[in-house]
């Protein structure tokens, strides 16, 4: 699924050259994609762990389009995981306090 929605990194690589960098596929569902990238961007603004991974990721150095990237991967998980267990989504962080 993260592949359809065009999230699941792919290392470029032609013939004997191997310094392509990762790349997604072009082939995505642009819908979904374009869905998941306003999820990504409020779950950024909103979401007190995800707030936190994303300045973490950014201090380290990285691109800010890879960790948006990183939350759709994240999210996508997310919503399988629910589907999969047929429970609700539950925040751990905030029964942690």
């Amino acid at each position: 699924m993260a592949c359809y929605a065009g999230v699941a990194p792919f290392p470029y690589r032609s013939g004997s050259s191997i310094r392509g960098r990762n790349k997604v596929n072009h082939l995505a569902d642009k819908k979904l994609k374009s869905l998941l990238n306003t999820c990504a961007l409020n779950a950024k603004k909103y979401d007190y762990q995800m707030k936190i991974y994303f300045d973490n990721k950014a201090e380290n150095g990285k691109n800010k389009m890879l960790i948006l990237n990183y939350i759709r991967n994240k999210l996508l998980h997310r919503v399988f995981a629910v589907i999969k267990r047929q429970q609700p989504y539950v925040n751990i962080h905030n029964f942690a306090a």
